[in-house]
C-alpha cells in the first residue's frame, strides 16, 4: 500500500471512488498502515464531538495520534478539523464543562502532561508540570481541578519538598546510575504482564489547574488521594480512566482498587473507595461486603446514587458482571437487571433514568439502553461491535466495527435512532482491496446445546470453486471470535491471501451467557475440543466452498494452548499448525505466569494441591503423538503465558524431527503490537500456510 492511501486524508472520504474497483485482498501491511479512530468525546451540548485518529510511520515504526473535531450542527459536507497541531502525538480528550476547551495528554515536553486547546482552534497550552508522566485524569464536573494518576514510591510521600513525583524520578534516576542490578523481592508480583515490578504503584491525585497566563501546575501542590491504599489506580495492565469517577459535587472522587498484600496474584477483590478530593478524610470502602469484583463507578446526575458493575465469586475474572446501584445516603445495593445474562464491559447514564451498556451478544457486540427502575434492557445499536460511546445534550456518540472494518466513528439521536457516519469505513480508506464476505452459523456441540460460528469467503471467491482453509482458534479463554475486527488476529488478512476461514465459538466463550462461559472451567480439553471437531464438520458440510483436504489450524494464548492439544490429540485434519504463545505445560504454567487467580480458578486451585487437574488436559502428556508440521510464535516480554512455553514446544518439535520454525520477539509481550513485527508476523505466518497449503 502506498503512503499516500495509508494516510488518506478525511476530507476524501465524498470523493473517493467505489468499492466495486477492487482488484486485491487485504495486506499484512495494511493492516498495520490503516489509521485508527477512537475517544470520541461530545461537547456538553451534543453538537460537536472530538475523536482521536492514530497514524503510523511504517518507516520509523512509529505511531502518532491527532485530534480531530466535527461540528454537528451543519449539515454540509465538511469533513472533520485538525484540532492538534502536526507533530504533536495526544489522547484522552475532554471538553471543558463550557465546551469552549478541550483538555487532552501529549508527552511534547518529555514527560506525558496534560494541555488544553481552544475547541474553535489555537495553541495549545500546556497545564501541568509534574516530573513524571500523567498516565490518566478526570476533570473535575466544574473544570477547575482534576484527579490524575502516576506511578510513584511510597516512600516518597513524605518528601521534605512535598513533590512525590520529583522524588520518585530522582529515585529511578538513582537506580539507574547504580553499579549493581540485583533486585530482591519478597513478594508476588515479581513481573506483571511485560513488566518486572519495581515497588512503584500507580496512585490517583488531584491538583488546581492553572488560571490563564498561570505557569503549569507543579508536583508539590498536588493533593494525594490515595496514598494510603496499597493498590494500583488505575489497575494493571489494562485499566484506564473509567476505573475512577469524580462525585457531581466534586468533593470527592471513587476509584476501583485491589488492596489485597501478599496474595494480590490470586486475588480478583477489587473494590470501590470513596476518596476525599481534598485528602483530609481517610479512604472509605463502599463495597466491603463483596469479596469479589467491582469495577466502574459511575455517578448519577444528582450525585445520590452510584452506579457500579460486580461479580460475585471471588477468583474468577471472566465472571458475570452484574450491573447495581447503590443509594449513597443508606448505603443499600440492589441489582438492576438481574435477570439479563450479559456482561457489560461499561456504564454511562444517559437521561430519565437510564443507563448505557455495550455488551458481547451471541456473536455481537451491541449497545443496549437498561432502565434503572425496571430493570428493562432494550437494543439500540446492532452489528458488529460497538467499541465506544458517550450521550451528552440530545446526541449519541459511538465507534463501531465489524469484520470488514475497524473502528467509525457514527452520531445519532438518543435512541440510536438516524446514525451518521463521521469517519471513513476501511473499504473507502483501502478503495483497491476487497474484503471477504462472511455470515454466522450455528451447530449442535457438546451436549446438544447450540454454538455458533463465523464463516469468511477469500477475496477472490468465485462460486462453484473450493478454498484452502485457516482455522482460527480464539484465546482467552473466555473470549470470542464475533463480529469485530482486530489488528493482530483479522480473519481478512487470510482472506486476503486467497483462504476461506472458520472461527468457533465452543463452550467457554462470552456473549452466549454466563453458563456457557463457565462451561470452560476444569475442561480445557474436553467440549472445547468436542465444539471445534463438530464445528468444523458442520461448516464443511454447510459452505461447500471449503476444502476440507487443505486446512491448516492456528491459535494464540488459549487458542495456542488449544493447537498445542489438537496436536496430540486431533490431527488427522490439518496440514500445519500455528501456535503463538500457547501453553505447552499446564503445571509449568501454574508455577510461572503472573495472574495465578486464572489458572487457579481454571483448575480448581493451585498446582500442588490439584496436581490430577492440571494434568488431565496437558499437552506435554501428547507429545508422543504429534506430526503436523508447526510454527511456534513467542515474545520475550510475554510473562502471561512466559517464553518457557513456547521454547518447550518447539524443543519437543525439533526433538521428534517434526517440520517446524520458531518465530522469536524479543521485544514484543503477550501481542505482536510495533507495525513492522506485525508485518513480519503475518508474512511468516502466511509463507507457512503457502508451504503446506499449496496456495
Amino acid at each position: 500500500m502506498t503512503l499516500r492511501t495509508a494516510l488518506l486524508p478525511l476530507c476524501l472520504l465524498a470523493a473517493l471512488p467505489s468499492v466495486a474497483t477492487a482488484q486485491r485482498g487485504l495486506e499484512a501491511r495494511d493492516l498495520a498502515t490503516l489509521p485508527r479512530v477512537s475517544s470520541p468525546v461530545l461537547s456538553p451540548d451534543g453538537g460537536r464531538v472530538v475523536f482521536a485518529e492514530r497514524t503510523v510511520d511504517y518507516a520509523a515504526d512509529k505511531a502518532s495520534s491527532a485530534l480531530y473535531l466535527r461540528d454537528l450542527r451543519t449539515r454540509d459536507l465538511a469533513p472533520p478539523r485538525r484540532l492538534t497541531p502536526e507533530g504533536w502525538n495526544v489522547n484522552s480528550p475532554a471538553f471543558s464543562p463550557d465546551g469552549g476547551t478541550v483538555y487532552f495528554l501529549s508527552g511534547k515536553g518529555g514527560t506525558q502532561q496534560l494541555y488544553a486547546i481552544p475547541a474553535a482552534g489555537g495553541e495549545p497550552r500546556q497545564l501541568t508540570g509534574f516530573a513524571l508522566d500523567i498516565g490518566s485524569y478526570r476533570l473535575s464536573p466544574d473544570g477547575t481541578r482534576i484527579a490524575f494518576s502516576a506511578e510513584t514510591f511510597a516512600d516518597c510521600a513524605d518528601a521534605s519538598d512535598g513533590d512525590v513525583f520529583a522524588c520518585t524520578k530522582a529515585e529511578l534516576d538513582r537506580r539507574e546510575n547504580d553499579k549493581t542490578s540485583g533486585v530482591v523481592y519478597d513478594t508476588l508480583f515479581v513481573r506483571h504482564w511485560d513488566t518486572w515490578k519495581d515497588g512503584r504503584r500507580s496512585r490517583l491525585y488531584a491538583a488546581e489547574l492553572p488560571a490563564a497566563g498561570a505557569a503549569p501546575a507543579q508536583g508539590a501542590g498536588a493533593i494525594a488521594l490515595s496514598q494510603a491504599l496499597d493498590g494500583d489506580i488505575p489497575s494493571k495492565p489494562f485499566g484506564s480512566a473509567d476505573d475512577y469517577a469524580w462525585a457531581p459535587d466534586g468533593g470527592s472522587v471513587v476509584a476501583s482498587v485491589k488492596v489485597a498484600g501478599r496474595e494480590e496474584p490470586w486475588s480478583t477483590n477489587f473494590d470501590l473507595y470513596r476518596l476525599d478530593a481534598g485528602g483530609s478524610r481517610p479512604p472509605e470502602n463502599l463495597t466491603a461486603d463483596n469479596p469479589a469484583w467491582d469495577a466502574g463507578p459511575v455517578f448519577s446526575a444528582d450525585g445520590g446514587t452510584l452506579f457500579y458493575r460486580a461479580m460475585a465469586r471471588p477468583g474468577f475474572e471472566a465472571d458475570r458482571f452484574a450491573v447495581m446501584a447503590m443509594d449513597l445516603a443508606s448505603g443499600e445495593v440492589r441489582e438492576i437487571a438481574p435477570d439479563w445474562d450479559r456482561s457489560p464491559s461499561g456504564l454511562a447514564p444517559g437521561a430519565d433514568g437510564t443507563l448505557y451498556a455495550a455488551a458481547q451478544d451471541t456473536g455481537q457486540y451491541p449497545l443496549f439502553r437498561i432502565d434503572v427502575a425496571s430493570g428493562e434492557v432494550a437494543q439500540l445499536v446492532a452489528g458488529g461491535t460497538v467499541s465506544s460511546y458517550q450521550l451528552a445534550g440530545d446526541t449519541l456518540a459511538f465507534t463501531r466495527n465489524s469484520l470488514r472494518s475497524g473502528d467509525v466513528l457514527y452520531t445519532a439521536a438518543p435512541d440510536g435512532a438516524n446514525p451518521r457516519q463521521i469517519t471513513p469505513t476501511a473499504a473507502e480508506r483501502l478503495p483497491e482491496v476487497r474484503f471477504g464476505e462472511y455470515q454466522q452459523f450455528d451447530f449442535r456441540g457438546a451436549g446438544g446445546d447450540t454454538v455458533h460460528g463465523y464463516v469468511v469467503k477469500p477475496w477472490n471467491y468465485r462460486e462453484g470453486e473450493r478454498y484452502p482453509v485457516a482455522f482460527l482458534i480464539h484465546g482467552g479463554p473466555q473470549g470470542s471470535f464475533g463480529d469485530g475486527w482486530s489488528y493482530r488476529w483479522n480473519p481478512q488478512t487470510y482472506a486476503g491471501q486467497g483462504y476461506a476461514v472458520v472461527m468457533i465459538d465452543f463452550h467457554g466463550s462470552t456473549g452466549y451467557g454466563q453458563a456457557f462461559t463457565d462451561s470452560i472451567s476444569g475442561d480445557w480439553g474436553g467440549k472445547p475440543l468436542e465444539d471445534l471437531q463438530k464445528g468444523w464438520a458442520a461448516a464443511q458440510h454447510e459452505f461447500e466452498f471449503l476444502d476440507g483436504d487443505r486446512a491448516c489450524a492456528l491459535g494464540a494464548s488459549y487458542g495456542g494452548y488449544m493447537v498445542n492439544w489438537i496436536a496430540g490429540t486431533w490431527n488427522e485434519p490439518w496440514k500445519c499448525l500455528v501456535n503463538h504463545d500457547g501453553v505447552f505445560d499446564t503445571r509449568s504454567m501454574g508455577y510461572v505466569t503472573e495472574e495465578l487467580w486464572f489458572t487457579e480458578w481454571e483448575n480448581g486451585g493451585p498446582v500442588y494441591e490439584r496436581m490430577e487437574a492440571y494434568e488431565k488436559f496437558n499437552p506435554v502428556r501428547h507429545v508422543d503423538q504429534w506430526r503436523v508440521p508447526m510454527l511456534v510464535v513467542q515474545g520475550e516480554k510475554d510473562y502471561r503465558v512466559p517464553v518457557d512455553q513456547g521454547l518447550m514446544a518447539f524443543t519437543a518439535l525439533q526433538r521428534r524431527g517434526i517440520e517446524s520454525k520458531l518465530l522469536y520477539f524479543p521485544d514484543e509481550n503477550h501481542w505482536v503490537l510495533k507495525p513492522n513485527n506485525s508485518v513480519l508476523w503475518h508474512r511468516t505466518v502466511n509463507d507457512w500456510l503457502k508451504r503446506h497449503l499449496g496456495q
